[in-house]
């Protein structure tokens, strides 16, 4: 006998229908699994045996043929056990048939028949609601509150394979109704009024927020430059809805959704150590997994010591950082996640921190031009604000931060020049901010005086910058008249993005 039920794949963050098939004929008990199954998936016929007979369900003794299709493409994960425990359960007679009709079923099963949650659940239920419009997703209860952040959806949530059997031999399952708790727009206690000094710094970090800008904070140790970046996710705005939910299934896919922490109006922040791989930071893996630029979508990517980590790994960002996405390809498929974060570097001017200091550096030259060299012309080019962030003297700490001026000011000003970006680049598919904004479209329509123009292009071939430092200064300056409330880039907007440019070798 045949059954089949519908379930769904998750490729990068959106999902594909899959059918699941299950056909039971005469033969030596066997059990046949086709359809490009990995081995997660592969290993379910012994959680899927297990669990039925655990259940209290027999387990038929014939030759069973399980189809995932569509065939050509591959399967991966854990999801499957569950559709497939209820197509067997079905294809057997224990369960009617018809009972399956007009469901979306993932999930892993224990040997107990208990059902255990799974990843890249809200993406699998944003495809049901496009796909199967008036379709129940039924899916373990840890993964309930993920799926019902999709509005217009039934979701069903039984706890083990017996409940959800028992429910659909009633006629239905019981649909899910816990509330998913508000987002709360609480501020980190790290605030801008604790940094002491570093005018120049602030004013960076303010743009780079303001504008979704890279930026590189080069001084010696102590100076201030991982508390500068520490308290950036306090100064941007708050996630709205599309935001976070696309946050939220960037890290369901990964595995790291806490039901306590599953929606929150905070931005990502995410510091990876230096010694993080390719393959961490920007993703990959046998099976492809998203990486720290990825995790950090919508929120900050923070990379302390820069230069000590090595070249190849740090020119793996030259892509995200220019097209705000990262595809992984493999020889059977090809996965995209996105990636619009505020980029952080961090790192010391020489090896040993003290160059330019005054404080007795003992680099030779030869080490200094070697250790700035880690990083690449290429990616340097794609950062668009460097900052010295000089020493705070000690009196000055001793006096403390005096009137500086809190994050909540701060904020109150990036959340505004937000609010002008979305409006501008409403029309604009995938564009939100200055950062993102395209070179010829700004060129146009980015409202830039005659003046304004001529300063840049002076300073263009006075400092000898490339077409793409020249467009990321022409960006930088309309994000610093946004947060001026213009509406045109006058020059003062241009002489101050250029502060932040260095000058390109001869």
């Amino acid at each position: 006998m045949l059954a089949s039920i519908r379930s769904a794949a998750v490729l990068g963050i959106d999902a594909t229908d899959v059918t699941v098939e299950v056909d039971l004929a005469q033969g030596l008990p066997k059990w046949l699994m086709v359809g490009l199954a990995a081995s997660a998936v592969r290993e379910a016929r012994e959680r899927v045996s297990a669990a039925v007979k655990n259940a209290g369900f027999e387990l038929p003794s014939r030759r069973c043929t399980v189809n995932l299709a569509p065939a050509d493409q591959v399967k991966d994960g854990t999801a499957f056990d569950f559709p497939i425990a209820l197509a067997l359960l079905a294809a057997s007679g224990q369960l009617p048939p018809k009972a399956l009709a007009n469901l979306t079923v993932v999930g892993e099963l224990g040997l107990d028949g208990a059902l255990r949650p799974v990843r890249g659940v809200l993406s699998i239920a944003r495809a049901t609601r496009r796909l199967r419009p008036g379709a129940t997703l039924v899916v373990p209860p840890g993964n309930a509150n993920e799926a019902r952040l999709v509005s217009d959806l039934t979701v069903a949530a039984p706890a083990t394979l017996a409940d959800a059997v028992a429910q659909l031999r009633r006629g239905a399952l019981v649909p899910h109704d816990v509330v998913v708790a508000p987002a709360s727009a609480d501020v980190p206690p790290e605030d801008l009024a604790d940094i002491v000094g570093q005018a120049a710094a602030r004013r960076a970090v303010e743009i780079a927020a303001a504008g979704e800008h890279a930026i590189l904070l080069v001084g010696p140790p102590g100076s201030g430059k991982t508390m500068l970046a520490r308290r950036l996710p306090g100064i941007l705005p708050p996630l709205t809805e599309q935001e976070a939910l696309e946050v939220i299934a960037v890290h369901s896919v990964a595995g790291l959704l806490t039901d306590d922490r599953l929606v929150s109006a905070r931005r990502p922040f995410r510091a990876p150590h230096h010694t993080t791989s390719v393959a961490g930071l920007i993703g990959g893996g046998s099976v492809p997994r998203p990486g720290e630029v990825s995790l950090a979508h919508q929120g900050v990517l923070f990379v302390d010591e820069m230069l000590e980590a090595p070249r190849h790994v740090l020119d793996a960002l030259r892509q995200p950082l220019e097209d705000r996405r990262v595809t992984i390809a493999r020889a059977m498929h090809a996965v995209t996640w996105p990636a619009h974060v505020t980029f952080v570097g961090a790192t010391n001017p020489c090896p040993c921190g003290r160059a330019g200091d005054g404080d007795g550096c003992r680099c030779s030259q030869a080490d200094i031009e070697r250790y700035r060299a880690r990083l690449s012309g290429p990616l340097a080019d794609r950062i668009d604000l460097h900052v010295l962030v000089g020493r705070v003297r000690v009196d000055d700490l001793a006096r403390g931060g005096g009137d500086a001026e809190p994050s909540a000011a701060v904020r109150a000003r990036v959340v505004a020049a937000r609010a002008r970006q979305a409006e501008r680049y409403a029309a604009l598919a995938g564009v939100r901010t200055n950062g993102a904004a395209p070179a010829r479209w700004l060129e146009r329509h980015g409202r830039v005086s005659a003046e304004a123009r001529a300063l840049l292009l002076d300073a263009a071939d006075r400092l000898r910058l490339s077409a793409r430092s020249y467009h990321r200064v022409l960006r930088v300056a309309r994000t610093i008249a946004d947060l001026d409330g213009t509406e045109g880039v006058g020059a003062g907007a241009v002489a101050e993005a250029l502060r932040f440019r260095p000058a390109q070798a001869p």
